[in-house]
């Protein structure tokens, strides 16, 4: 069938929405037509080829929309599903049978190759040139797109479901890295650095595991002002004080039990570490370009019994916590939404042009009506 998707060229480029071809899917595969897709920073990251998905490129992975049609072998969903669309997995790796599919053991094949791992065929092609349709699982930046079983999550339909495709990624990646991978204990302090969609996320996720001190560190008053709104107890603008770590553990009363990195600034992440109290625990979360280092005082680890732990998808079972974070939505627990900004399709480069400025948090493409 002939779609509308937005391809991405060249590196560096702009997204294009042009006609292109998409096949029938195949038996593990599921077809759905996109109502709504979150810009996240890692579209961003993949057109700038710092991470190196082949180009020309359809991406978007925070996708949401309606099952159309489902191959041979589907079981888990049928036409007519609401789902949102998550990262793909291969779901027979000693991470994925123990419940981390996050930390697939193939995972940048499966998220970024752009083809299908099992035979490095495309989904999208136009006029016979092979064009990347498999990023993420998905490439929803589309009017349809093929998923597989694995990545496609059911949701109930008493939602909006343009507003659920975040939580495919950028939403369940804050949230998780908090309520999985840190797991706070009730009582206890948190930093986060960076108070993008991830960030917000985290300090939402931080009230909901019953965090008493949660610090949001960003350059950018309106997403400071946000942080508080949505239960950041203290915000730090680095452009208003003489030293970041000092003012954060400060607030924190000596240093914080937790930290979450989201900005992919190394010295960023060198200032969080710094900032936990004895024994605490930070999370990486931002992604910077493939090899980048950063460097922390190995004495201040050993010494202080802290940690650092890498955090890929917030190690979240997407068919478990999406569904517990729609649950947490529809309790006004988790309001997600208050972070949202709709763009039609055809507005996808004012869309990111905002999200880079940081005039919007987290945009989302509407292609159709549920």
């Amino acid at each position: 069938m002939d779609i509308q998707a937005a391809v991405m060229r060249e590196e560096g480029g702009s997204f294009e929405i042009e006609s292109v071809h998409l096949e029938e899917p195949q038996s593990n595969e599921v077809l759905v037509r996109v109502v709504g897709a979150g810009v996240c920073h890692t579209d961003m990251i993949v057109r700038d080829q710092m991470y190196p998905t082949p180009l020309p490129a359809v991406l978007g992975h925070e996708g949401s929309g309606v099952v159309e049609a489902v191959g041979s072998d589907v079981t888990r969903v049928e036409p007519g599903d609401h789902v949102v669309m998550s990262f793909d997995y291969d779901g027979t790796c000693p991470s994925c049978r123990d419940g981390h599919p996050a930390f697939c053991s193939d995972f940048f094949a499966h998220n970024f190759g752009g083809s299908r791992p099992e035979d490095d065929t495309s989904p999208i092609s136009r006029d016979g040139e092979t064009i990347s349709g498999r990023f993420f699982g998905q490439s929803s930046f589309a009017t349809h797109s093929i998923a597989t079983e694995r990545n496609v999550v059911p949701v109930e339909d008493d939602v909006p479901l343009e507003l659920l495709g975040p939580l495919g990624c950028g939403i369940q990646t804050g949230a998780g890295g908090v309520i999985n991978s840190l797991n706070p204990q009730a009582g206890s302090s948190i930093a986060v650095f960076g108070a993008g969609s991830v960030g917000l996320s985290a300090v939402m996720a931080a009230g909901i595991k019953g965090c008493t001190e949660v610090v949001s560190v960003d350059l950018k008053p309106n997403r400071l002002e946000k942080a508080s709104e949505l239960g950041a107890t203290a915000t730090v603008n680095p452009d208003e004080v003489d030293d970041v770590v000092e003012t954060v553990r400060e607030v924190a009363g000596g240093g914080v039990d937790y930290a979450l990195e989201t900005t992919g600034v190394p010295a960023v992440a060198e200032q969080a570490t710094e900032t936990l109290a004895q024994r605490g625990t930070l999370g990486i979360i931002g992604a910077p370009a493939l090899g980048t280092e950063a460097g922390y005082d190995v004495n201040n680890l050993i010494l202080g019994g802290r940690s650092i732990t890498g955090i890929v998808e917030g190690d979240s079972d997407p068919q478990q916590f999406i569904p517990d974070l729609v649950e947490l939505y529809r309790q006004g627990r988790f309001p997600f939404d208050e972070l949202v900004t709709y763009y039609d399709f055809e507005d996808i480069e004012r869309a990111v042009e905002d999200s880079e400025r940081g005039d919007t948090i987290k945009p989302v493409l509407r292609m159709s009506d549920a």
